[in-house]
């Protein structure tokens, strides 16, 4: 009773001001996305999902990029996968020397080139393996640890709730972070949110729920439902994070083409600054259609986005609207 998305709390002792997260956000959850969330009112933010590996053999571009941290996105969490113990300590030592405040482990990423060295979703296969991984975290940091899972690998598995009682037992796990869909299922299927209740009336530890959070009515949905202490914003914050405002009521309207072109800006600005011009023409081809689709902009937009020379002609197509030319 009484329980509000706007409450504060505690992950491992570290203070969040609410329970609205910007979950792991693979190849894209970086320090300016991050930062956007904070901006928007996440209370804690988790970095995209980074190679244990890359971080302890001290692979440049992954310690330059993965790991910056911007001074205002704190508290933030970092999220590490990998297979080894002892290459989970050594990276999630350097992980804390770089600033995290916590350390996350993927236990849940269905993608077969990750699950096939062991790692994401296959180590709901091997709890021993899971519940050291997370040991060796909290050695190597000193940090609060945490694990974001799935509840199994397909249809009818449950290993994962019992993965995560493990690490709730012996694991030593602050907090756990619950998609209640099996891996298989990815991002489809509607989630069940009555295992990650199971979770939360069971365990002494913090319980997150994610997936299925695409709006302001299904996030407030999957908290009431589920009795999580927190709610975890993936897809449904991408080109959109006013959803942090709405969930915790601080917006009752959708954003103006003025506030969306603004934050476009603030996106190319930042991705500019973050790798520079010729790489973020690139990489920002990921973010266009986001916000296009807010924009309410079409194909003739799309392709001429995507066919940019650099990031100034996007701005100026995204200001302008619809390509003329294209849309004859």
């Amino acid at each position: 009773m009484g329980r509000s998305l706007t409450d504060s709390w505690q992950l491992g002792g570290l203070p969040i001001s609410n329970r609205v997260v910007l979950a792991p956000l693979a190849g894209i959850g970086n320090w300016f996305v991050r930062l956007q969330a904070k901006r928007h009112g996440a209370g804690l933010v988790v970095s995209e999902m980074v190679s244990s590996y890359a971080v302890h053999y001290r692979n440049e571009r992954t310690c330059r990029e993965l790991l910056r941290i911007h001074p205002d996105e704190h508290p933030i969490s970092m999220q590490l996968f990998g297979n080894d113990p002892d290459v989970m300590a050594s990276a999630a030592e350097r992980v804390a020397a770089a600033g995290a405040d916590l350390i996350d482990i993927n236990m849940g990423c269905p993608v077969p080139k990750v699950c096939k060295t062991g790692a994401g979703a296959a180590l709901l296969e091997n709890p021993h393996l899971a519940v050291a991984l997370a040991r060796a975290a909290a050695r190597g940091s000193g940090l609060p640890v945490t694990v974001k899972l799935r509840t199994g690998q397909g249809p009818g598995d449950l290993n994962g709730l019992e993965v995560a009682r493990r690490l709730a037992e012996d694991g030593g796990v602050a907090g756990l972070c619950v998609h209640p869909r099996h891996a298989s299922q990815r991002h489809k299927g509607r989630p069940n949110y009555a295992l990650v209740r199971e979770l939360v009336e069971e365990l002494p530890i913090p319980v997150m729920v994610s997936g299925g959070l695409q709006d302001p009515v299904s996030v407030v949905e999957a908290f009431e439902q589920s009795g999580a202490d927190a709610v975890m914003l993936a897809r449904g914050s991408l080109g959109n994070p006013w959803l942090f405002e709405q969930v915790l009521g601080r917006r009752g309207q959708a954003p103006t083409r003025e506030e969306i072109l603004t934050e476009v800006d603030w996106v190319l600005d930042a991705a500019i600054e973050h790798i520079g011009a010729e790489r973020a023409n690139r990489y920002l081809r990921k973010f266009y259609p986001w916000y296009v689709e807010r924009l309410g902009g079409g194909k003739p937009l799309q392709a001429a986005l995507q066919a940019a020379a650099t990031v100034e002609v996007a701005r100026e197509l995204l200001h302008a609207g619809e390509p003329v030319a294209l849309a004859a």
